[in-house]
């Protein structure tokens, strides 16, 4: 497996989401029509942009923490922005296990709120970190067996912080 794999279900599209702004080039793929389309989110209002921006950045926070980095930024506090979104236990019929879904298809921070909500469940929501280096903070979904992991490539990332201790020593 890929050091590089998306993140495992809902998680694959906090993930994504977090990696819609590059800070190296400062690059915003949110800022397009066709950035937004993986989103389900091409016509929007700027105001809800705003706020969507606002949710990719608390979630790259998070992503810092789970890494042990603090956050590059002042943001709003994750557990704030998903507490406005509307969730519905849903129970399966025929094996009758419970999740919590989206109340309304559609809205981002439903889907981001229902995806959190399933890495709860299933223990991997600590594994979806950020990269250390601070002019990346590229998420990535930490497959390392004893959950360490620093970088989003060992080969990019990785390599340019180990030369850079090199080189300063």
């Amino acid at each position: 497996m890929s050091e590089n794999a998306s993140a495992p279900g809902g998680l694959a599209l906090v993930e994504a989401l977090v990696n819609t702004r590059s800070l190296d080039s400062d690059r915003d793929a949110l800022d397009t029509a066709e950035g937004r389309v993986p989103f389900g989110i091409e016509e929007i209002a700027e105001r809800e942009l705003a706020e969507i921006k606002d949710l990719r950045e608390s979630l790259r926070a998070v992503c810092l923490a789970h890494a042990g980095h603090p956050p590059h930024d002042t943001v709003q506090p994750l557990g704030r922005l998903l507490a406005r979104a509307p969730l519905l236990v849903t129970v399966d019929e025929q094996d009758g296990s419970a999740r919590l879904t989206p109340a309304e298809e559609g809205p981002l921070l439903s889907r981001v709120a229902a995806a959190v909500a399933e890495a709860l469940t299933d223990g991997t929501w600590l594994r979806l970190k950020a990269c250390e280096l601070p002019d990346c903070h590229w998420a990535y979904f930490d497959r390392s067996p004893a959950g360490r992991r620093r970088w989003c490539s060992m080969s990019v990332c990785g390599a340019r912080a180990k030369m850079r201790r090199y080189r300063a020593k």
